[in-house]
């Protein structure tokens, strides 16, 4: 390979950055490669035998099993008050040692190591690890990530590639990720164009899958900072849509088999009848809810705790009112992890059936 090295960075939080480096990374693997990976400068933390260690390098030791290492898998954080900390005795050379010694471990026991960029390409700045920086000191080429469009798209491509040229890092190239499937071939065209005349090799193409945008009740649960009182243990059911209130049309029945009614305790009743005699009208012969929110402390029906424990239907109690709840659920911004294996899965093959991986494995040294 022509990098030992290499960067994964986005234009922008949220465009899918964590799940493409998990795809490459178990897209090499099984391609009988010895891959690293290591995010060098991270923010969001846990305490992992206590050290703080990024959020994501947990993630990933789980799923591709490595033993962490912080000062290896995870060398900066850049916690609450780390800013603060160095604007008021600046040390970069010791930051940068960090990031260096984890490269120098890494790189010798490993054939290719990917680390993971943080946030867009400006994170780090303050404390001089941009990025752009870090890809530079680890002489690594970048993958850069990007969503799916045209103007915007190549407006975020333009001003993220640029910090890299400044810092004179080769760009692999571009993968764009959350394509609306319909306009694959439009943003390919146009795009392509762009990066055609801006000499940027286009790496794939990846189309938007819903699935991977789907939480569960455990992370809808924590969302609302509320408590799951019934089937606690079925908190890893997806959610594919939401029901609100009791005016349920078949269609919404029919759009899904993951659905979240999000309800008051004062309408839960008429939302499960209607549900019931939907289904029993149309033939629906599966519950359409992977879980149930409900507002309010009146008790439940009798019949409600019947068709909840014939189900196995998971319900969290919520102090929000249903409309409060139903923008809160909708905001969720969700990140692929060790509780949605499916979208581990389904990540991995997005990667493999939509990038030219042989053109990162087979570029050859100059």
């Amino acid at each position: 390979m022509k990098f030992k090295s290499i960067y994964v960075a986005a234009t922008s939080q949220h465009v899918g950055k964590t799940t493409s480096t998990l795809g490459l990374v178990s897209s090499f693997l099984r391609k009988g490669l010895n891959v690293g990976y290591s995010k060098p400068v991270g923010q969001k933390h846990l305490n992992f035998e206590n050290f703080k260690v990024d959020k994501d390098t947990i993630l990933f030791a789980d799923l591709i099993h490595f033993q962490i290492i912080p000062e290896v898998h995870s060398p900066v954080i850049l916690g609450q008050g780390a800013v603060e900390k160095y604007l008021e005795s600046p040390d970069p050379e010791l930051l940068a040692n960090q990031v260096l010694n984890a490269k120098r471990v890494l790189e010798d026991r490993h054939d290719v190591v990917i680390y993971e960029g943080t946030g867009h390409p400006g994170v780090g700045s303050v404390v001089g690890l941009s990025n752009a920086r870090v890809a530079k000191m680890l002489n690594a080429g970048v993958i850069m990530i990007v969503e799916g469009g045209i103007g915007s798209t190549i407006d975020m491509l333009n001003m993220s590639t640029s910090l890299f040229r400044e810092e004179q890092v080769e760009i692999i190239g571009v993968i764009i990720n959350k394509v609306l499937p319909d306009k694959l071939e439009k943003v390919k065209h146009y795009v392509g164009k762009w990066m055609e005349a801006n000499q940027i090799p286009l790496l794939g193409l990846i189309p938007y899958d819903a699935a991977l945008a789907f939480p569960i009740i455990r992370t809808i649960a924590e969302s609302i900072r509320s408590e799951i009182i019934h089937f606690e243990n079925m908190d890893s059911n997806r959610v594919g849509g939401i029901l609100a209130g009791s005016l349920i049309e078949l269609k919404e029945l029919k759009s899904s088999e993951d659905l979240l009614l999000v309800v008051s305790t004062n309408s839960i009743k008429d939302a499960i009848d209607k549900i019931t005699w939907l289904s029993n009208l149309f033939h629906i012969d599966h519950c359409p809810l992977s879980g149930i929110v409900i507002s309010g402390n009146k008790p439940l029906d009798e019949s409600v705790l019947k068709y909840i424990n014939d189900n196995q239907i998971p319900v969290v109690r919520t102090d929000l009112d249903t409309y409060e709840a139903v923008i809160k659920i909708s905001k969720i911004e969700v990140k692929i992890n060790q509780n949605t294996p499916w979208k581990v899965q389904k990540a991995i093959k997005l990667i493999e059936e939509n990038v030219d991986l042989e053109y990162i494995i087979q570029s050859k040294d100059p």
